[in-house]
């Protein structure tokens, strides 16, 4: 007999990941001969540069390169990161203290929970809002507290209602501009009042920006406000920006006396990153606007197939929002964005994210994913016409 070892009550505060659930469910209906296609998840399908993949496997043939490296990577990507945000964002970093190149952005984000939270502590995570931020502060221990995100506000966050309540054991404040899911963007004014929040009220603020450059004419960095990086800490990442999703690499810039806890944190989880991945980065970084016009090309024309896809569900959107996915209020004959995402996926075997789970104010909402050829949203709509029936 196996011996029964109970499990950390900490996971008792989180759920297995949804898109891991629902990826099995899509296998089951696929092992059973059920064609489903899936446009609710956001990995991108484009690859990265030329130039950067001939990095890499240059790289991976040095028999040099395959020991253990550092845990602040190496300096040429240190200087790169930094390269790329005073040439994008018009934001000077210093390579040597205010850059720590990451595993990926979610590793960050548990990285700073862990570094930063513990019980009793409290934070502020947006609704809608990624859910590894929810499930990162509960398992270091904190009393996760939403703030509301809505159409109204732009799907910026109220300030004015959130210093009506008791602020004084919020420790960290999440943001994510562009956001996802609903993809509203955030401007420079919005960050300058958000940095007064945070002085005021002694909180960090972390923002999460990975998809300033799909879909968005005009990236900007919250670290570019004047005396931000004295609140505030900044995570992205390459791996929508350069379709390197799998590649797992981001980073995180600030100042130092942010970000070396966490190096603390990390040094203890990891041995390091691949050097070949980190020199590949390099090549990466130094993309120029031809290339995001070249990817931002193809999104959009993609971007048009899934409006006219909503346009057929009785859905309603914004035109104007940003990032890898279109964020979409469900019709008045569906109960919320999960009956519809079922419906769809029963009837016409095709999978779109219910924005419920991000959140109970995404309840109304779906959220369809632009990480597919165009063949693919159109063959779905023709799923949808031929379902005369159905939606």
């Amino acid at each position: 007999m196996s011996l029964h070892i109970s499990t950390a009550s900490r996971l008792n505060t989180v759920e297995e990941y949804y898109f891991s659930t629902k990826l099995k469910q899509i296998a089951q209906f696929k092992a059973e001969g059920i064609p489903v296609i899936n446009i609710g998840i956001g990995s991108p399908d484009l690859a990265p540069s030329q130039k950067t993949i001939d990095a890499l496997t240059a790289a991976a043939a040095n028999p040099d390169h395959h020991a253990y490296q550092g845990y602040q990577g190496i300096p040429a990507l240190r200087k790169a990161f930094a390269d790329f945000y005073a040439t994008h964002y018009r934001v000077e970093l210093n390579p040597a203290s205010e850059v720590l190149p990451l595993m990926g952005s979610k590793e960050g984000i548990m990285h700073i929970s862990m570094a930063y939270l513990e019980a009793g502590d409290e934070t502020l995570i947006p609704n809608p809002g990624y859910p590894t931020y929810q499930a990162a502060c509960s398992l270091a221990g904190a009393i996760v507290v939403p703030y509301e995100l809505s159409e109204k506000t732009g799907w910026l966050p109220d300030l004015d209602a959130l210093e009506a309540r008791d602020l004084s054991k919020v420790k960290i404040m999440w943001v994510n501009y562009p956001h996802m899911p609903t993809g509203a963007k955030a401007n420079l004014a919005f960050f300058e009042r958000l940095k007064n929040f945070a002085e005021k009220h002694s909180i960090l603020i972390v923002n999460d920006n990975p998809y300033s450059f799909i879909l968005n004419d005009e990236p900007i960095s919250m670290l570019a406000i004047p005396g931000m990086k004295d609140v505030g800490i900044e995570l992205n990442s390459l791996s929508k920006s350069h379709n390197m999703a799998g590649w797992r690499i981001g980073a995180l810039l600030g100042q130092s006396e942010f970000l070396n806890p966490v190096l603390k944190f990390k040094s203890n989880m990891d041995s390091g990153m691949f050097l070949p991945l980190q020199l590949a980065a390099v090549e990466a970084l130094s993309a120029d606007a031809n290339w995001f016009k070249q990817q931002n090309t193809i999104y959009k024309s993609r971007q048009k197939l899934v409006f006219k896809l909503l346009d057929l569900l009785g859905c309603t959107y914004d035109q104007a929002q940003s990032g890898m996915f279109v964020w979409a209020k469900t019709p008045n004959n569906f109960s919320s964005g999960y009956t519809l995402s079922d419906q769809i996926l029963i009837e016409n075997a095709v999978f779109i994210t219910p924005g419920g789970i991000f959140g109970s104010q995404g309840n109304e909402y779906i959220r369809i994913s632009l990480c597919a050829k165009e063949e693919i949203f159109k063959e779905v709509i023709q799923r949808i016409k031929s379902k005369s029936n159905g939606i």
